[in-house]
């Protein structure tokens, strides 16, 4: 891709808003096409509708990559992340009634949600506009006001990419903007900057509090707000270091612009519902009961309690984390019981160490001196662990890695919740397209089952998600 010049950098975190214009993002053209043709199938699912053409405003809300922090988020650890060059757009026009309505152009179905009234209809992704509309309407009353929203998106769904934060994104800066809810004191006063901003989505989709804005029920996950801060905070052609519970900026690094991401979808759903949610939210519940431990068993050491398995560490450490704590493993045991065995805590308790304290930082330094084979040789640590510890690896995945690395990737990894999903590589940018053809070839004669559903792409690292603001003339609309 193209990166903006100096004079079109991206704001500094402590803005709330990235706003642009289309040809100021610095996409490459085939990117931007892309979202050119999305644009269009947006807006044409408005004008099918009636919607009237003017006052609509327009978002781009780009996927994202877990380069690494496997399970970290809602624990308090790190993550090295940056957005993908597919994403959804959103065009939105505020409603005079308390009535949502949002068309899916490419599923060609729609959703319209009363306000006052109950929930309906069986649409399985309705569940992400109707929380973020219930947490809007709970901490800011009668200011949200309704929409008529098109979307388009060329993001596999449920396939660890997060199509489903980046909608909750889209939907948030949507409704915020329509109804000026950043011009309230109850959001001027909690949500002063965009990390704020990434960790109020995500405590959105988790149900919980955040700062004086209450918590609702959320979609059921029990997750942090990694992939909200991705969506939010990258920058193109760098990756982001971020320590989380709170959302917290640690550094960027560039990444090597001779490489490319090359993205295989196993084929295999990661949808966060039904048996996937529970093994998510098993993994979850592991990191909570090692704090729950430390903070019965920890001694004096844990005389003030442990919010998070971060705080834990340092806590036992007292002071720099060099290594796993052995009271801290101590306590771990003494939580075992019929559900956790003492074997998963301390090999959890392993993983969160070997990911938080050494592999991002390391990585991110790695990745700054220009050492590819230092950082691919972290990553394989990384997913070492997944394997061994998380329980949220998959045959498809885990040979998908595999494979990446015997055809020359020079770094791969599962990356999000687990339980199906995706891997990246990381290969030379001219060998991209030809390492994918290759990649897609050996995966396909082991899984052939997944054929219908796995894809391959390349990508780089991209911008964050922004309202466009000169989207008709990106798309060679007319409002007159």
């Amino acid at each position: 891709m193209t990166s903006p010049s100096a004079t079109e950098a991206f704001p500094p975190l402590h803005e709330l808003f990235v706003r642009r214009a289309f040809d100021g993002v610095g996409f490459s053209p085939s990117v931007a096409n892309a979202y050119r043709a999305l644009l269009r199938d947006a807006h044409r699912s408005l004008d099918d509708a009636g919607v009237p053409a003017d006052n609509r405003r327009t978002w781009i809300l780009p996927g994202r990559i877990e380069v690494l922090g496997k399970h970290v988020d809602y624990a308090g650890g790190r993550s090295l992340l940056c957005t993908a060059e597919r994403g959804i757009v959103l065009v939105a026009r505020r409603r005079d009634d308390r009535v949502a309505v949002l068309r899916d152009a490419r599923r060609r179905e729609a959703v319209t949600i009363a306000f006052d009234a109950p929930a309906r209809g069986p649409s399985p992704w309705a569940v992400y506009p109707r929380t973020v509309l219930r947490r809007l309407v709970s901490n800011f009353g009668s200011a949200v006001r309704g929409a008529d929203i098109g979307l388009a998106s060329n993001l596999p769904s449920a396939a660890g990419v997060s199509s489903s934060s980046a909608l909750t994104v889209g939907l948030t800066l949507a409704f915020t903007a329509l109804s000026d809810l950043a011009e309230l004191p109850a959001w001027r006063t909690t949500i002063v900057d965009r990390t704020a901003l990434a960790g109020y989505i995500g405590a959105l989709e988790n149900g919980t509090d955040f700062g004086a804005l209450a918590g609702e029920r959320g979609v059921g996950t029990m997750g942090g707000a990694q992939d909200q801060t991705a969506i939010l905070c990258s920058e193109p052609g760098r990756l982001e270091m971020f320590r989380w519970a709170p959302v917290t900026y640690e550094r960027s690094v560039p990444w090597q612009s001779d490489y490319a991401f090359v993205i295989g979808v196993s084929g295999v759903t990661a949808a966060k519902s039904g048996a996937a949610k529970d093994r998510y939210n098993r993994a979850a519940r592991t990191a909570h009961r090692l704090v729950d431990s430390w903070n019965r068993h920890g001694g004096a050491a844990a005389s003030t309690p442990a919010r998070t398995l971060r705080e834990a560490f340092e806590a036992a450490a007292g002071g720099g984390v060099t290594r796993v704590p052995s009271v801290l493993v101590d306590a771990a045991r003494a939580g075992a019981d019929h559900e956790f065995t003492a074997h998963d805590l301390v090999a959890r308790l392993e993983q969160f160490f070997e990911e938080t304290f050494v592999i991002v930082p390391r990585a991110a330094d790695a990745l700054a001196a220009g050492d590819v084979a230092a950082f691919g040789s972290l990553v394989d640590r990384s997913q070492g662990g997944a394997e061994r510890a998380l329980e949220n690896q998959i045959a498809e995945t885990v040979h998908l890695a595999r494979y990446a690395r015997d055809l020359g990737a020079r770094a791969a990894s599962a990356f999000g919740a687990g339980f199906g999903g995706s891997v990246w590589a990381m290969v030379p940018t001219g060998d991209a397209e030809r390492f994918a053809a290759r990649w897609r070839e050996r995966y396909l004669r082991t899984h052939g089952q997944a054929s219908h559903r796995a894809q391959f792409f390349t990508t780089q690292p991209t911008a964050p998600a922004l309202e466009v603001l000169d989207a008709d003339a990106a798309t060679g609309r007319s409002t007159g």
